[in-house]
């Protein structure tokens, strides 16, 4: 019985929700799209990736850091890792490379491996290439050093 209730308010709830979203009028509504869904419109050139070998600053704590370079191309399945050519500890003399963090060789126990951990082998999971892009929506982000700077300077 309680089903049934809980499937009735939900069906209404969504009526109302489409009823709601159909009234407003289409010069009110702002997406990235910017074009109504059944017009056909030639999508943007792909952004150039950065190709700067240079770090670039984290935006927060834990933050994985991005990659400074192109990686169009690279292999990582389960059988190769590319990225590992340049950043595995025994390469990084060589390439010149930062080292992966130590913990990519930690399993969930936080025991260390003689291998990269199977949750951290595939690189591009949590870091990503930088593109020459504009930001298509405006980042309203506060970093913690600027709070703290605020919050100091309103105090004085």
């Amino acid at each position: 019985m309680k089903a049934v209730k809980l499937i009735s308010l939900i069906a209404v709830l969504g009526f109302s929700l489409t009823v709601q979203a159909e009234s407003v009028p289409d010069d009110q509504i702002s997406t990235l799209r910017q074009t109504a869904l059944d017009v056909e419109v030639t999508p943007p050139a792909m952004q150039k990736v950065l190709n700067k070998d240079i770090k670039q600053k984290r935006n927060y704590p834990m933050q994985p850091p991005v990659i400074p370079h192109k990686i169009d191309g690279y292999q990582m399945d389960i059988k190769v890792n590319k990225c590992m050519s340049c950043h595995a500890r025994s390469r990084t003399e060589d390439s010149q490379a930062p080292m992966v963090s130590v913990t990519h060789y930690m399993d969930r126990e936080n025991n260390f491996l003689a291998n990269l951990s199977p949750r951290r082998y595939f690189c591009t999971q949590c870091h990503v290439p930088q593109l020459d892009a504009k930001p298509l929506v405006k980042n309203e982000f506060v970093d913690i050093d600027q709070l703290i700077q605020a919050d100091e300077k309103a105090k004085h």
